[in-house]
């Protein structure tokens, strides 16, 4: 009783000290920014503020995304999205907000505990799988260690990093989580198989992301290998090949289920719905050099990158298409050859596991990026299984009583679980820091994929927020040049030339990427912006509707247009619009004003007022001081501005309007001191360095 006792508090102690670490690993990650992806499917998708929306998701594909072209049916990712905002939103751990984001339930702190507590749920259920499928085959009396040791493996795992850091790969992350408690549902309950209890979480986790279909497949494995423990070199036979049909019988509601589902989501999912710009040829002779490359990372996950620049294959005669195959075939040789040992047959699982889980993603149906580290979550599951197993087979179970009777042997063993371990929680810990802005997200890209056009421009993005304007030019034509049919750099080539007071370059750009059929409503969107700024109302007009006639959630493009319509004095059209977007965004503050404005024919300076005493945040407080500021109100300006930051006292912009009101009240002393502090905030704020130098011209004449 008390060498069980003992026994037992070891290993929890032990389940104690991975989790702790585990926890201390990804500390540094619970505030990094929302980006990529996350920007159309969360950010400014608005679906997601209003929980109410929830039955709507799984009925209308085009909530998943305000980019048509990324519309896909996964009502659970919307619905976890929608979900975590709400939770972000009421803030029951008065966390501090994140001042990037205005929007109170953008907050990624719960987003990413929400993932992380799933991650260790996930965890939880994978130690239970491995230890039913060792329990099945090897039957040691160290199978609680051995199954944790391989969890633990796949947790700290530097490449997983990707997955747990980056909210939209959620998808991946819970639809894992999904399939694994199917596994486990199906393995420790047999007698209760004929219900298909286990069913429930497969289907749910199809809800969340395709690939969950491969679970027929997988299931099919499982009950080969490890349940009935054929070995796969005598198939042909009549004795396996019995096992085989079998197990096939076991699974043929699986599968019919997984036919039906995909099914549902080609349907579901709209016509403007294009993954890639790949032909599918090019994009599947790419793939088995894909797999060589997702195999090296698991054992060596060096030069990870967010967003790779690898390109298709252009020819079946590319030496890298015959390794990849060559590859291919060998690990299946390999697998089959080593299902006669059965304590190997939950390497033969594993590998077959990480084929399987990655065919959806890395096959015939084409992506947008050839690879993406993100993909390997699920498959990294079996990999993991098979390398651990293949490792404590040749360290222990092979010769155990020499492993026993040698020191050295034991020692270098936990010397290497040891150094593996806090090897990737090193790296897990540094690949952490890479994700927790766009910023430093995009140089790392631009360092690890310096070929990617798209990296190139988001880190030029990052530089262009902060007025680096000549570094961000640099990034932006650097991108061109390796993506010269890219829309988006045309169009943020147009805001840049617009900012640096090119209007005759910048609109050029802009009709560069309105002639491009893709991202259309977004180029029309900010073309149209940007001929609202330059006063040609009919033009900017046309463009705006244009943009919603692509995309009808396009919200900038909307408020766009209402400023125009308000502008314009066009009361009619003013009051459709808003009314119409109160439809997506109930209650929506600006939109109110603006209905009320078209009935009471109000004022900008009236709306902005209006909006500030409605909706008290530091942006509509900015709003209304640029307001007072064109209508000579200075006072009022400052007085606004003084408003905005008691919200938030760090915006710079705040300190700048201050400034240039106090300019044009030609009290100078107080214009400096406003504007230097706008530059202790913003040492790059262009604006205000132009009226501190203002006002010193003008106090010193």
């Amino acid at each position: 009783m008390k060498t069980w006792f003992k026994e037992k508090l070891y290993f929890n102690l032990t389940c104690l000290i991975l989790l702790t670490g585990l926890i201390i690993t990804y500390s540094n990650h619970f505030n990094n920014s929302f980006h990529f992806d996350d920007d159309h499917a969360i950010v400014n998708n608005i679906w997601i503020k209003d929980i109410k929306n929830i039955p709507k998701f799984f009925t209308d594909a085009t909530t998943f995304s305000i980019l048509p072209q990324n519309q896909s049916y996964r009502p659970g990712t919307v619905t976890l999205s929608a979900i975590d905002f709400w939770i972000s939103k009421h803030n029951p751990l008065g966390v501090k907000k994140n001042e990037l984001y205005q929007d109170e339930g953008l907050n990624p702190f719960y987003f990413h505990l929400s993932i992380f507590i799933a991650f260790i749920l996930q965890a939880l259920l994978m130690f239970l799988f491995f230890k039913k499928i060792l329990d099945n085959t090897i039957k040691h009396k160290w199978d609680d260690y051995f199954a944790l040791f391989i969890t633990a493996w796949y947790c700290y795992h530097t490449a997983i990093a990707e997955t747990v850091n980056y909210i939209c790969a959620r998808t991946d992350g819970f639809s894992t989580l999904l399939i694994l408690f199917a596994f486990v549902i199906y393995a420790y309950f047999p007698r209760k198989r004929k219900y298909g209890f286990f069913l429930i979480p497969y289907i749910a986790g199809f809800l969340v992301k395709e690939p969950s279909i491969m679970f027929g497949p997988l299931l099919f494995f499982y009950i080969l290998l490890i349940e009935k423990k054929a070995d796969l070199t005598t198939l042909f036979k009549k004795e396996t090949f019995g096992k085989a049909l079998q197990s096939l019988k076991a699974v043929a509601v699986t599968l019919i289920i997984a036919i039906f589902l995909y099914g549902l989501s080609i349907y579901m999912r709209p016509d403007t719905f294009s993954p890639s710009s790949h032909s599918t040829l090019s994009y599947l002779i790419t793939q088995p050099f894909v797999y060589v490359h997702y195999f090296m990372t698991f054992i060596l996950p060096a030069n990870l990158s967010a967003d790779s620049d690898w390109r298709p294959l252009s020819t079946i005669f590319d030496i890298r298409l015959l390794m990849g195959l060559m590859f291919i075939a060998g690990m299946i040789w390999f697998a089959i050859r080593i299902s006669k040992n059965k304590a190997l047959l939950p390497v033969s699982f594993g590998i077959f596991w990480f084929f399987l889980a990655l065919a959806p993603s890395s096959s015939f149906i084409a992506l947008s990026e050839v690879l993406n580290d993100h993909r390997i979550y699920f498959p990294y599951v079996g990999l993991v299984l098979a390398f651990s197993v293949m490792l404590i087979y040749l360290l222990i179970l092979k010769d155990e009583k020499r492993f026993l009777n040698s020191i050295y042997l034991r020692v270098f063993t936990g010397v290497l679980v040891f150094g593996l371990i806090c090897g990737h929680a090193y790296g897990t810990h540094q690949r952490n820091k890479v994700w927790k802005t766009e910023e430093t997200l995009w140089y790392d890209v631009t360092v690890k994929s310096p070929g990617n056009g798209r990296g190139l421009m988001n880190y030029g993005l990052t530089q262009m927020s902060k007025g680096n304007y000549p570094v961000a030019k640099k990034y932006f034509e650097k991108g061109l040049k390796l993506q010269p049919g890219y829309p988006l750099l045309f169009i943020n080539l147009g805001i840049l030339n617009a900012a640096m007071g090119n209007p005759a370059e910048a609109e050029n750009y802009y009709k560069r990427a309105v002639a491009i059929n893709l991202y259309q409503d977004e180029s029309y969107s900010y073309y149209g912006e940007f001929l609202y700024s330059q006063k040609r109302y009919d033009e900017a007009k046309a463009c705006l509707k244009n943009a919603l006639n692509k995309n009808s959630s396009n919200m900038q493009a909307r408020f766009a247009l209402m400023a125009l319509y308000y502008d314009t004095e066009d009361w009619g059209a003013l009051s459709r619009i808003a009314e119409e977007t109160l439809q997506y965004l109930p209650n929506d503050a600006k939109c109110l004003a603006y209905i009320d404005a078209s009935k009471n024919k109000k004022t900008k300076l009236d709306v902005a007022i209006e909006t500030a005493k409605n909706s008290p945040t530091s942006d509509n407080y900015i709003n209304l001081s640029l307001h007072y500021y064109e209508a000579g109100m200075y006072a009022e300006c400052i007085t606004a501005c003084e408003e905005a930051l008691k919200i938030n006292p760090d915006n710079a912009i705040a300190y700048n309007n201050i400034c240039s009101a106090y300019n044009a009240l030609k009290m100078y002393d107080k214009a400096i001191a406003a504007c230097n502090k706008a530059l202790e905030i913003d040492p790059v704020h262009n604006f205000a360095k132009g009226n501190l130098n203002y006002a010193k011209e003008q106090l010193n004449k």
